[in-house]
This record gives C-alpha cells, sequence and structure tokens, in this order.
C-alpha cells in the first residue's frame, strides 16, 4: 500500500513520517537547513511479507504543484493537521486535491498534541467534523498524537498496518505505465527513474518507451516498494534502472510505458468538476496549469456542454495543452489557475483522440456521457453505434493489452475491418448500401458493367478508409452478392454487352493486343492497323473495358484483362520473394520497356493493389487476382 501525506506547512507531516518509519524524507541541504520540505520524500516499512511504503509532500504554497505530482497513484492519504493551528489553507487545497483525484481512503493525524491542553485537542476535532461533515472524508478516524514524544503513534502505526494487510493489490491490467518523479544517476548503474506505477507490470529485459517523448530503453534492473525485484506492479513505487538512455533525457513528468502503448495526445476530452472552494466561474477558452500524473504544463480549456462552469459544477470539456501528454481514459488531472496560485478542480479523461470538428454536436456529446457515466463494455458498444473506431485509437486510448482487446470487442459482436471495429448493425447497414447503389447504378446506367470501387466507397462511405471498404467489397465478392469485371463491381446478374457491329470492330482490334499482351499497341497506332478512325477505336475500346475485356492501365493504353491479370501475378511473386515490385525487375520479367512498366506498377497503385514506398511498390493487401476467380475480375 502506497500513503500519501498531505496538510499545511510545518504541521508535522515529515516528522510523523520519521516517527513511524526511522527514516527522514528530507534529504536535500535546503530541506535540512530551512526545515521544510521541498521535494518529494519517500520511507518504506516491512508489514509482514508485503512493503508499506510512504510519500511525504511539501505543504508550503509554493509546492503546491510537486504535492500533486506526489499525490499521483497513492492508495490512501493521510492528512495531517497541527493541533496548535487547526485546519489552515494548505490543509483545505490538498484535501481538494486528493478529493479530485480520487482518492477516497484515508486517515487524518492530529499532530502536536503535546503543545496544546486537552480542551484545544478537542476543540480541533470539532472544527474537523464540522468541516468534513457530508463528505466522504467525514469517515476518517481521527488520531491525536505526538511525533515528538510519540504518544499516540502506535495506534496510528497499528491502523496503517491493520489497512495495509486487507489492501487488495490493484489489478496489473493493461501495458505498464510509470508516472517518473525523480530521476538521478548512480554510479557503476547508470540513469535510475522512480514513480508510482499506474498499470500493468513490468520485468527486467523488457523494452520501455518514455512518453511522450518516443525514446526506447531497456529494464536493467527494478526495485519494487525498496526491495529487488524481477518485476513491478501496478500500486507498486518502483525504482528502474534504465540503460541505453542518459540521465539528461529524461525529465519528472514523463512516463515510463510498455514500447507497444501509444497513447501520446495533443488534446483530449474530458469531465471536469470545479471546485467548491473556487469562487469564480470557469469561462470558455481559459488558461490554467494541468496537472496530469508528475507533469505541469500550461493548457487551455473548452467547455462542451455550456458557456462556462460554475463552482461545484461538472461538464464535459476538451482540453488542449501546450506540449504533448501520454494519457489514457480514466486518467485523473488537476488544473489550478494560470498565475498556479489556486487549485481550480479536476477531472477524468474521457476520449485521448478527439474529433477536430464537430465536437460540441449532439450525438458527440451523448457519447462522452456515455465513456464517463458507463462501463468499458457499454462505453465501447455505445462509441460503436455512434462511429466507426479505429483499434489503435481504442487499444491506446484505453490501454487495453491485445487479448483484453479482442475480448472486449467480442463482447460487444464488433465486426473489425482492416484495423477498425465497426458495430454490427453499422456494418450490415453499409453492405445493404453498398449493393442498393450497385443496384441504383445497373438502373440509371445499364450500359455499364458496374462501379468502380473508389467510386462506389464515394457514394456509400466517402469518410471510410479505403482498405476497410475494400474488406466490405471483398466480403460481398466472396459471399457471391457481387462480382468483379475488370475495374468495376457488379451485381451477378448484370451484364453489359457489346452491340452487333461493335462486336465484329472490337474482333478486329483484340489480336493486335493479344501478339504484344504485355507492351500493346496504344489507340492511335490501333486505330491505323484496323482502318478505324481513331475517335472510334477509342470510344469503343471504353466500352469493351465496362465489360472487362480489357483494362485502361496508361493514357490511352489499354491491356487485355487477362493480360493485367497475368502482370499482377508477376508483381505479386517479385513482392514475395523481394518484399517489394521495382520498375527494372518488373521490366525484365515483362519484356517491356522501363516507361511502360512504370505506368503498370502505377496503375497497381492506383486501383489498391500496391502502395508506393519511394521507388518501391509493396503490397497493400491479398491479391485479388487470386482471390477472385470469376473470370475477368481484376481491381
Amino acid at each position: 500500500m502506497l500513503i500519501g501525506t498531505a496538510g499545511h506547512i510545518d504541521h508535522g507531516k515529515t516528522s510523523l513520517i520519521r516517527r513511524l518509519t526511522g527514516r527522514n524524507t528530507d534529504r536535500l541541504p535546503e530541506e535540512i537547513r530551512r526545515g521544510i520540505s521541498i521535494e518529494l520524500g519517500y520511507a518504506y516499512v516491512p508489514v509482514g511479507d508485503d512493503v508499506l511504503g510512504f510519500v511525504d509532500v511539501p505543504g508550503h504554497e509554493k509546492f503546491v504543484h510537486t504535492m500533486v505530482a506526489g499525490a499521483t497513484g497513492i492508495d490512501f492519504a493521510l492528512l495531517v493537521v497541527a493541533a496548535d493551528d487547526g485546519a489552515m489553507p494548505q490543509t483545505e487545497e490538498h484535501l481538494d486535491i486528493l478529493r479530485l483525484l480520487g482518492i477516497g481512503d484515508g486517515a487524518i493525524a492530529l499532530t502536536k498534541i503535546d503543545a496544546v491542553d486537552a480542551a484545544r485537542v478537542g476543540e480541533v476535532q470539532a472544527q474537523l467534523a464540522r468541516w468534513l461533515a457530508g463528505s466522504a472524508q467525514s469517515a476518517w478516524p481521527v488520531f491525536p498524537l505526538s511525533s515528538l514524544s510519540g504518544d499516540g503513534v502506535a495506534a496510528l502505526d497499528a491502523y496503517l498496518r491493520a489497512r495495509a494487510t486487507r489492501q487488495r493489490a490493484r489489478a496489473a491490467e493493461g501495458h505498464f505505465r510509470l508516472a517518473i518523479d525523480r530521476v538521478f544517476t548512480l554510479a557503476g548503474i547508470g540513469t535510475i527513474v522512480t514513480g508510482c506505477a499506474h498499470a500493468g507490470q513490468i520485468r527486467v529485459g523488457d523494452e520501455v518507451r518514455l512518453q511522450p517523448g518516443g525514446r526506447t530503453a531497456r529494464v536493467r534492473s527494478i526495485h519494487a516498494q525498496d526491495r529487488a525485484s524481477a518485476i513491478g506492479r501496478a500500486g507498486q513505487r518502483c525504482a528502474l534502472n534504465l540503460a541505453g538512455i542518459g540521465k539528461d533525457e529524461v525529465a519528472r513528468g514523463e512516463w515510463v510505458q510498455a514500447a507497444s502503448l501509444a497513447n501520446a495526445t495533443a488534446r483530449f476530452d474530458a469531465t471536469l468538476r470545479l471546485s467548491s472552494r473556487e469562487a469564480r466561474v470557469l469561462p470558455a477558452w481559459a488558461p490554467v496549469h494541468l496537472h496530469h500524473g508528475t507533469r505541469d504544463v500550461l493548457a487551455r480549456v473548452a467547455v462542451l456542454d455550456a458557456e462556462r462552469i460554475e463552482p461545484g459544477a461538472e461538464r464535459l470539456v476538451s482540453i488542449a495543452p501546450q506540449a504533448p501528454l501520454a494519457a489514457c481514459r480514466g486518467d485523473r488531472f488537476v488544473l489550478r489557475d494560470a498565475s498556479a496560485r489556486r487549485t481550480l478542480g479536476g477531472g477524468v479523461v474521457l476520449d485521448i483522440a478527439p474529433p477536430a470538428r464537430g465536437k460540441r454536436r449532439l450525438e458527440r456529446l451523448a457519447l462522452l456521457g456515455a465513456l464517463r457515466d458507463t462501463a468499458p463494455r457499454d462505453a465501447l458498444a455505445a462509441w460503436l453505434a455512434a462511429e466507426p473506431v479505429p483499434l489503435a485509437r481504442l487499444a491506446g486510448g484505453w490501454n487495453l493489452r491485445e487479448p483484453d482487446l479482442e475480448a472486449m470487442l467480442r463482447d460487444v459482436d464488433a465486426r473489425v475491418a482492416a484495423g477498425t471495429a465497426f458495430a454490427r448493425t453499422r456494418w450490415n447497414a453499409l453492405r445493404s448500401a453498398a449493393l442498393a447503389a450497385v443496384e441504383a447504378t445497373h438502373q440509371r446506367e445499364p450500359e455499364m458493367p458496374g462501379l468502380e470501387q473508389n467510386r462506389l466507397r464515394r457514394m456509400v462511405a466517402p469518410a471510410l478508409a479505403a482498405d476497410a471498404f475494400a474488406e466490405l467489397v471483398d466480403e460481398l465478392l466472396c459471399e457471391g452478392r457481387l462480382v468483379r469485371r475488370g475495374a468495376f463491381v457488379a451485381l451477378p446478374a448484370h451484364k453489359a454487352e457489346l452491340g452487333k457491329e461493335e462486336r465484329v470492330r472490337w474482333e478486329r482490334i483484340k489480336p493486335l493486343l493479344m501478339n504484344e499482351r504485355f507492351n500493346p499497341p496504344r489507340v492511335r497506332d490501333l486505330a491505323r492497323a484496323t482502318a478505324i478512325a481513331e475517335i472510334e477505336a477509342r470510344g469503343l475500346l471504353r466500352r469493351v473495358a465496362r465489360i472487362g475485356e480489357v483494362t485502361l492501365v496508361a493514357p490511352d493504353h489499354f491491356f487485355l484483362t487477362d493480360a493485367v491479370r497475368e502482370m499482377a501475378d508477376v508483381a505479386g511473386e517479385l513482392m514475395a520473394s523481394h518484399g517489394a515490385a521495382r520498375a527494372a525487375e518488373f521490366r525484365d520479367r515483362i519484356g517491356t520497356g522501363r516507361k511502360v512498366a512504370i505506368q503498370i506498377l502505377e496503375f497497381f497503385d492506383r486501383v489498391g493493389y500496391t502502395r508506393r514506398v519511394r521507388d518501391d511498390h509493396v503490397p497493400r493487401r491479398d491479391n485479388p487476382w487470386r482471390a477472385q476467380q470469376t473470370e475477368g475480375r481484376v481491381p
């Protein structure tokens, strides 16, 4: 269990930790000289087979940002109030921060009872009771004690140890995340980072990534709860010895995360509660200090479901930090004013990749409400009902490992296509819309063999990724609901045919294309060889292309569709053996010129068979010439 102190300056937080653990958490020379805590301090005490960890935070108002960093990730709060002073401004602010961070378990240490009489102790206890009335903290036990004489400390110590034995270990779900609060080096060991582990687990030898910067390192050794360990888990305070990265390359506020977790964000949507202690409303686009994890960064707040936020009210907001963060749904944060003098409120991250437009649409606000109010499964179902969800956005934003992601998708009966999850009803609606669009086109353009796939996507789902739509079309093709004819898709019963005179002219042209399958004559040469007017030959070949017998590969350069399919197989073989199809190798295989080879490979890029990476053409998806067996099918 991790215990964090909170309270006003000079109320005895550090002295109490020293009495409980035997360790002085003030380690800096200035802290010792001035007698106040400036940085975070740490101490540990064994409890059976486990370890009780203490995080001591500064109480001075100038160091509230450090207090927030220390309170991040603790399980239990120890609110320290001096009997001579009673509750003071930083007592109230620290307690407010604990509430905003969702830390509901705690106790109150009423210190310095040796400096006052019994009446004063009773008076402060009554003051605390009135102050906490109606809040969850009213149930926190109060322990009057003296760190100087030791009176009452044993009772608090016994209570904390008993709580620690009953404390359930946090579930190590998701990828590993640790918020860095200290960085230093040890001679002969290297770079050490420390912090509270918020999620997952880490093992010696694992690769990690520092976010939001993206630098990688390897875990050389681990200390968890002040003990050497082969593994660190969520809920533990860990020190990680990182190999491959220098001390100057790491800073407090960054996260050590599993290398596969991608959760950097430049803007996120959240729920925000304005503190009831705040006297002013929070207007739209207000400048603030954002405290997330152990990081403090300037940010702007846009209120989504109102014009402003009243004290004590909760609203949906969009937050734009001045520097990227590494956040996940469910993360807590605290906001302080632009001058860093007052705690304004706090909230919970809902979506780390919100849309750039339409953020105040009723549908979007309803989705944010579902993300805020419902369990993960129901929230995902609501999200899928609203829009398709990229798996990378879901896995990174919700910190889901692959097995957990797959299980959740099964639970909501999602249809996954090209890395995007769809509600089954939405996917089926897209299928129906695609079939209806093809049928309508047949009725409107009966002479056409069908629709080009990209045109069909623009008609049915223009915002949908091309690869996802290609998978939808492939599904319909495999089921026999659609067929592919050249560059077109069509209903199986539809067939475009040439007229009698057109068929005669086509039979004159076809042998010329067959003689040079991989480098056929251009339209002007075909027209000259067959004594057909060039404009008529061009129109005829376009109509032949509609029925799928030829394919327009380059301007005025038609190939037999069978030849295109053969060339696609050649490109596929080159990609399988060399990882890419390159113009020179492809030219040599088909026995044509370099210019024509480049035009053919560019055609494959256009139709979605390949994609160009510099001078290479690499596979985009499964070879449709192999996958589709119907005669004449080519994308």
